[in-house]
């Protein structure tokens, strides 16, 4: 806690002013010149209190020592375990430019336009939960300097002749590629932070942990050569887009490989030592049953992405709505044959079936995080994540089955009575609602995740 020089109390970062702000006698001060002793100290590490969820192991930090009342990752009510622990001090910092009751307001404008959301996610009481932290990131600054040769060549035609005109192109390269940056939380989900990307990083400031100071921060455990790659090769492939799309080479085709060690070494790629930064996230956790829902709001552009389940009586109800108008402009415009009816009926039975076997795949694969490369990083090489399908999304695809084979049956036979296509058309449609509404069931499990069990007690960045 840093304590005000007039009152006493507490300092906290002030959004609007962007200083530190007591809450007693509204003194303002700047974060660089209020520092605790400790502090002041050209150190690599900073004091932090350490609030670790006695349920999910979920870490946060924080230079407040009083007790957090629940979990950010798992949404458990509870006094989270505290410890002062040394954190390794990052770089620079983008401190937090929406206010709470900006984030609120982002939020509720994307959940306006979630008809079918259930009511509890645009509750109020809901909404109020939404915890300032900085997520921890590595940045990387990527330099291409030297002499770069390539051969090309020219084709066309002229006459009854095919020519064939070969270049050899030298120069100099010299780009640099600036804050590159990638989440180093394992608890952060690769994909969240893709989707309220990017942040500006020119308005990076040098790092004091007074900015800190009323809100939390994530635990930086991922290591640096986890996406060193990423940022080396998004580096390559901009310099290599830019060096053929030169006016004066356009009708040139070139020799420059697309392997990444190729073109490390054509364009003298080199990855400086990364710089460990922090950029501020507005997150929410929204807990039914073993699930959990995530909504963050990036704290600087306030660019927002939440998971979204849908209310299966509101969608089924929805549906009824337009699909009746739908059916009396058909019924009224067009008129259809019993085998064509029964035809399209299976057709939608074999839809469905497909989009319930890809959301089967899809819940896999986020349930077990294969696509969050950070987390992966931190799991036991021996212990690779399993494939096996969820128990919870097995199933519901029978409705869909039944449907085409009654329709596959009744085709063969071909009775003459055509109320047999009718009733085939029946249990087509009752087959198909049955596999829609197992269909919004994974994608509940879809638009939520498992409850988070982290196996770290600590960190790489552990001084």
């Amino acid at each position: 806690m840093y304590e005000c020089p007039n009152c006493g109390g507490n300092l906290k970062f002030d959004i609007a002013s962007q200083q530190l702000k007591c809450d007693y006698c509204l003194t303002l001060k700047d974060p660089y010149e209020v520092t605790k002793d400790k502090d002041a100290e050209e150190s690599n590490a900073f004091d932090v209190t350490v609030f670790t969820c006695p349920q999910c192991g979920g870490e946060i930090l924080s230079t407040d020592t009083s007790a957090a009342e629940f979990c950010s990752f798992c949404g458990a009510s509870t006094i989270l375990d505290s410890r002062i622990s040394k954190e390794k001090r990052p770089a620079y910092i983008i401190p937090f430019k929406q206010t709470k009751d900006a984030c609120k307001e982002i939020y509720i404008s994307k959940m306006k336009r979630a008809i079918f959301a259930p009511d509890e996610l645009k509750d109020k009481k809901y909404i109020d939960g939404f915890r300032g932290i900085y997520i921890p990131y590595w940045s990387y600054t990527i330099s291409q300097r030297g002499p770069v040769h390539m051969k090309g060549q020219k084709s066309y035609a002229k006459g009854n002749y095919d020519y064939t005109d070969y270049y050899d192109l030298s120069g100099e390269v010299n780009a640099c590629y600036n804050d590159l940056s990638y989440d180093a939380s394992s608890s952060f989900s690769d994909e969240l932070s893709e989707q309220i990307a990017p942040f500006d990083v020119k308005q990076t400031v040098q790092f004091t942990p007074s900015f800190l100071s009323g809100f939390y921060a994530d635990t930086a455990d991922v290591d640096s050569s986890v996406y060193k790659e990423d940022a080396l090769r998004i580096a390559n492939d901009s310099t290599r887009s830019r060096i053929l799309s030169t006016p004066a080479f356009s009708d040139l085709s070139f020799s420059l490989s697309n392997s990444d060690s190729d073109l490390n070494t054509a364009l003298h790629t080199h990855c400086d030592t990364p710089e460990r930064t922090m950029y501020p996230v507005w997150f929410m956790s929204y807990r039914k049953g073993d699930r959990v829902a995530y909504a963050t709001v990036n704290g600087q552009t306030g660019k927002a992405a939440a998971d979204i389940p849908i209310d299966a009586k509101k969608y089924i109800l929805g549906s009824l709505l337009l699909a009746l108008p739908i059916f009396l402009l058909l019924n009224f415009l067009f008129t259809f044959k019993p085998n064509f009816t029964l035809g399209l009926s299976a057709f939608l039975a074999a839809v469905t079936f497909i989009i319930h076997m890809t959301e089967v795949k899809k819940i896999n694969t986020r349930d077990q995080r294969m696509d969050d490369r950070g987390y992966l990083s931190n799991q036991p090489k021996t212990a690779p994540p399993s494939k096996r399908e969820p128990s919870a999304a097995r199933g519901g695809f029978f409705g869909s089955i039944l449907a085409v084979i009654a329709a596959a049956l009744i085709f063969i036979i071909n009775p003459v009575a055509d109320y047999w296509y009718y009733a085939g058309t029946i249990i087509a449609f009752i087959g198909v609602l049955f596999t829609i509404i197992a269909i919004i069931k994974k994608y509940n499990i879809l638009a939520t995740r498992k409850l988070p069990q982290f196996e770290r007690k600590g960190g790489d960045d552990r001084a």
